[in-house]
């Protein structure tokens, strides 16, 4: 199983701090997941009470005919941290500005984890200035290759 990503997080976030979470999901979306039937497209992360819900993330079911009649592909899935961890979210997301964003679910030693990431959206020339920077990397990179 690769890894699924959501490859505009770190375009359009700066990342600040990185959790590692369980992910709560039925046998059939496990099955999907593992399949890469999904997606974390315009997903994001909540916090009611004191848990965690990844909202509005697409698992596709992993057979069509044996899926059941009510299933919802983007219904909110728990998410499993320690106490500690929730609560240090908890503290952060109050400051203005901020968000909990989902960045990749992988397989762990047979166990569906996620990385989310506390962030801060990026300024438009922020993103200009991310671009710059890895292109002028790129070019210096290819200038050593080409000198060595």
């Amino acid at each position: 199983m690769d890894r699924i990503e959501n490859k505009k997080a770190r375009a359009e976030y700066e990342l600040l701090d990185t959790y590692q979470a369980g992910l709560v999901l039925s046998g059939g979306e496990v099955k999907a997941v593992r399949a890469g039937k999904a997606s974390l497209v315009g997903s994001y992360i909540k916090i009611y009470g004191n848990e965690v819900w990844l909202v509005n993330a697409h698992i596709a079911p992993y057979q069509e005919k044996n899926t059941q009649t009510n299933y919802d592909p983007l219904h909110a899935r728990k998410l499993l941290l320690q106490k500690k961890e929730i609560n240090e979210l908890i503290g952060k997301t109050k400051e203005k500005g901020f968000s909990i964003i989902p960045l990749q679910i992988f397989d762990k030693r047979g166990i569906i984890k996620i990385d989310i990431a506390f962030a801060r959206g990026k300024k438009q020339h922020d993103k200009r200035e991310t671009i710059k920077k890895r292109e002028t990397k790129r070019e210096l990179d290819r200038s050593l290759k080409r000198s060595g």
